[in-house]
């Protein structure tokens, strides 16, 4: 429940409840349609006019048969045998709206191309941060965070240095499920949140120069587990994030501001936070994914899912739009890819159509 939330009665509880049921049954029947059902499936799940922000390069879709067009179309057609599997779901009211937050993967055979990358024909894990804005029972907007880099990872086609910290499929939450569809637990969501929002307010505390001026360490485990994005990859304990993103980001990017969000919300022990974008900063610093310092202004899309345990945070799941954050700082790796399978830039002009 966010601040200034009123608490929830039986009946608005079981509302949740039963939303989160049907949102998770109607995404898993999505993903598992066959290509030619998936538009009806579409225009059931999500309002006409709903709006869809997904990952780079997909992007900004408007409406149902837009939003089956330029993502689910494609995605089944090189999926064929897609499964979706939810491994937190997180529902709360935030700006007066009913949010739920979604963390798991999508997992298929990588038949056919997508979006320029080649097929391996291989077991690919797709996985995502997705939070959705539903009124009755249909998704009005969805923010969709899809870490295309990883499957290009996962398909041989690696364009970047190597990630500082550990790739691999991210884990489930560990301790209690992140996945309670048959109730709204309020119990110590409030707790939670509070807990991650004094640890972001520690992270703000930064004076750009010395890392001992940042007061979040003390609402973070031991032994905490921090899930980066393809590109960054995971970290554990203090002195692992530190040295695996921490140091190489506020070096890359040492006046970012955070908190603004779209999202802010918790049930129970688990915490989602979001925004489109999160983080704006100045690209001032080398070092950050092996990019010397452009000088240019960033935002970025950044979702955060958090699990909480005995008052301290213990793990931490980052989806973040690398490749939007990419082509920000000057690199387009949709573009290289394209040159890299024979189908390089003839003009000068830049895929914006300038000089």
């Amino acid at each position: 429940m966010a601040k200034g939330a009123r608490a929830m009665t039986g009946s608005a509880q079981r509302d949740y409840a039963a939303t989160k049921l049907w949102l998770h049954q109607s995404l898993k029947r999505l993903a598992g349609a066959s290509p030619d059902r998936a538009p009806s499936i579409i225009s059931e799940v999500f309002s006409a006019d709903a709006s869809c922000f997904v990952a780079h390069p997909i992007n900004e879709l408007e409406g149902a048969p837009e939003i089956e067009r330029k993502l689910w179309g494609p995605l089944k057609q090189a999926f064929p045998d897609l499964e979706r599997t939810d491994t937190m779901m997180v529902a709360g009211e935030f700006g007066g709206k009913m949010m739920i937050a979604c963390l798991g993967s999508y997992n298929g055979t990588f038949e056919r191309d997508w979006l320029g990358i080649p097929a391996s024909f291989k077991a690919t894990s797709i996985r995502y941060g997705e939070v959705y804005h539903v009124e009755n029972h249909r998704i009005a907007r969805a923010w969709m965070l899809i870490d295309v880099l990883d499957v290009m990872r996962q398909a041989d086609v690696w364009l970047l240095p190597p990630s500082l910290g550990a790739e691999g499929i991210w884990p489930a939450p560990g301790g209690v499920s992140g996945l309670e569809l048959d109730r709204h637990d309020e119990a110590g969501g409030q707790a939670s949140l509070d807990l991650v929002l004094r640890m972001h307010k520690g992270l703000l505390s930064f004076d750009g120069q010395d890392l001992r001026t940042m007061s979040h360490a003390q609402y973070w485990s031991q032994n905490f587990c921090w899930y980066g994005p393809s590109g960054i990859g995971a970290t554990r304990g203090l002195k692992g994030f530190e040295a695996h993103h921490q140091i190489p980001f506020l070096s890359a990017f040492p006046d970012r501001k955070g908190g603004q969000h779209y999202v802010r919300i918790s049930e129970g022990l688990h915490v989602v936070t979001g925004g489109w974008p999160s983080v704006t900063a100045t690209h001032s610093g080398s070092g950050f994914l092996g990019m010397p310092a452009t000088g240019r202004a960033v935002g970025m899309r950044v979702m955060d899912f958090y699990r909480c345990e005995g008052g301290l945070i213990v793990e931490n799941w980052v989806p973040l739009d690398i490749l939007h954050l990419l082509l920000q700082m000057g690199f387009d790796v949709f573009e290289r890819l394209a040159h890299l399978r024979g189908n390089p830039r003839r003009t000068l002009l830049d895929s914006r159509g300038q000089d």
